[in-house]
């Protein structure tokens, strides 16, 4: 099964999102973004170890990688595989003793795991192509790509299908400047209903 692999790019909050954080995925060597709402807890796992905080105890996540190596087993990569009903899904790739043990876990869970045994990120390229967000560069080659193609007017004074497209690009371009990942993550899908 092909694998786009991806590095953590930071998390973000919104005020939108009800106290809960964006964590967002950078595609390595290109130009998407992928953002995955995930709670307080899990945003908190994954940015102590990010910046290298050790807690006084070990935390939950601290904990699991101590049993999981306590097996002479290690994360070899997580890999995001499914998106279902705006439900992200992963699985955490396991080795023990030559042997690859799969196991299905919230993507928040696996990449806390993941960057606690500096085990790389993968994502499914359908969930990329699905959920992933353009960045800037890609945006402008995609509004170029558009003004080519005609879109068909509609009736006297309503917005032809191209207007709607651009204007929409252009909110999308505006909330990854604000870091509104959740925001532009919806942006993202009317553009692709659009599109078709």
């Amino acid at each position: 099964m092909d694998k786009i692999q991806v590095d953590i790019l930071g998390l973000s909050t919104s005020p939108s999102s009800g106290g809960a954080y964006a964590l967002i995925l950078n595609e390595t060597g290109g130009n998407r973004r992928l953002p995955i709402i995930i709670g307080t807890f899990e945003a908190q796992a994954i940015a102590l170890e990010l910046e290298n905080i050790k807690p006084p105890r070990p935390m939950t996540h601290d904990l699991l990688r101590n049993v999981i190596q306590s097996f002479d087993t290690f994360v070899k990569y997580i890999f995001i595989n499914e998106l279902k009903d705006g439900t992200f899904f992963a699985q955490i790739v396991y080795d023990h003793e030559g042997n690859e043990i799969v196991q299905d876990a919230r993507p928040s869970d696996a990449i806390a795991l993941a960057i606690r045994f500096s085990a790389p990120i993968f994502v499914a390229p359908e969930v990329l192509n699905e959920a992933g967000i353009i960045t800037e560069e890609m945006e402008k080659e995609t509004a170029a790509a558009y003004k080519e193609a005609k879109a068909p007017v509609t009736s006297q004074g309503k917005e032809t299908t191209e207007d709607k497209i651009k204007n929409l690009e252009k909110r999308l371009k505006n909330a990854i400047k604000d870091e509104d990942y959740e925001k532009a993550a919806q942006i993202r899908d009317e553009l692709n209903k659009l599109k078709g």
